[in-house]
């Protein structure tokens, strides 16, 4: 997390100077595109160790006893 703040950083101040060089502008393309792709490799990786969403919504109503219920009208 830390290395993408900072490549968040670098990358603004460069493609904020309209100066840049292109050497500094594609290197630092190349870097965004890393920490894109690191990003991405670490929610994939979290999302397989999740519960479905589905899954954990029915196994909370079941356990919690409330269901479809809206509030207030189930007890």
């Amino acid at each position: 997390m830390a290395v993408g703040l900072e490549m968040l950083g670098c990358a603004r101040r460069v493609l904020d100077d309209p100066l840049s060089p292109n050497v500094e502008v594609r290197y630092t393309a190349v870097r965004l595109a890393e920490c894109l792709a690191d990003a991405l490799r670490i929610a994939e990786s979290r999302g397989r160790r999740l519960p479905s969403s589905d899954a954990h919504d029915t196994e909370s109503a079941v356990s919690s006893g409330t269901g479809d219920c809206a509030p207030g009208v189930c007890s």
